[in-house]
């Protein structure tokens, strides 16, 4: 399980090093995709199998179900951490979620999401502005 809310700097190369609470939980292969919202999404190989096997299920003659498939898959990469517990990000990902030097590393229970600082600060913003009528819409949802 991931939680929390984590700020780390990438390095000149493109390496972010993981919070030091997430890494035994992702010892080995892990893998980082586009997320949404502007952010990269980080899993574990045990969580990553279980989102793949759902999305290459959605049907292919759907559109959206389409694009949704070729935003996560095709943009997916498996990673490494080093020694130093550090994650090497491809430049597609980095120029995909905008993240410059200074990064937000969140956990979210089965995924780590990671955000350029400034675009995290405007969405959190935005979000806790807006957070009356997110918990009206999902008290309808039975949350």
């Amino acid at each position: 399980m991931f939680i929390g809310e984590f700020k780390h700097n990438l390095d000149s190369k493109g390496r972010l090093a993981l919070p030091a609470k997430f890494r035994s939980k992702l010892a080995g292969e892990v893998i980082v995709t586009r997320g949404l919202d502007r952010c990269l999404f980080l899993f574990t190989s045990k969580e990553w199998q279980l989102l793949a096997e759902k999305l290459v299920n959605l049907p292919i003659a759907q559109a959206n179900s389409r694009a949704f498939v070729r935003l996560m898959l095709a943009g997916a990469t498996d990673v490494e951490l080093d020694g130093q517990g550090r994650i090497l990000i491809p430049d597609y990902l980095r120029d995909y979620a905008q993240l410059r030097k200074e990064t937000v590393v969140a956990g979210l229970y089965n995924r780590v999401e990671i955000w350029d600082s400034s675009v995290w600060k405007e969405y959190k913003a935005k979000t806790e502005s807006e957070s009356d009528e997110i918990a009206e819409k999902l008290g309808q949802l039975g949350i």
